[in-house]
């Protein structure tokens, strides 16, 4: 099955702490079906300090599960379904079902 969700992609948080928050997906993980969304579900952690970082408590983003983020509609950012499409020349593209809007490609 193709990726809905992909490295890049604005998002919108649908529920949790993060609600309504837009980020963009910085890293997905389809096997644990989660994404790291910049800015969102901030998580501290203490650090060590290294050779190379400083120690300290440190603010981290946390995997978000791609159940709660549903990708912003190009034209008017705003959550949307994502559906696909086949184009003449046989490339599969994923289109925004609230506009019809074409997301990649």
């Amino acid at each position: 099955m193709a990726a809905k969700i992909k490295k890049g992609d604005k998002v919108v948080v649908m529920t949790g702490s993060s609600k309504g928050r837009v980020g963009e997906v910085i890293r997905v993980f389809p096997e644990e079906n989660r994404a790291l969304v910049r800015g969102v579900n901030m998580v501290r952690r203490h650090q060590r300090q290294t050779a190379s970082q400083e120690g300290g408590v440190i603010s981290k983003e946390a995997p978000i599960n791609l159940s709660n983020v549903a990708i912003a509609d190009p034209k008017d950012g705003k959550p949307t379904r994502v559906g696909f499409k086949v184009l003449e020349g046989g490339k599969k593209v994923r289109v925004a079902k609230r506009s019809g809007e074409q997301i990649d490609g």
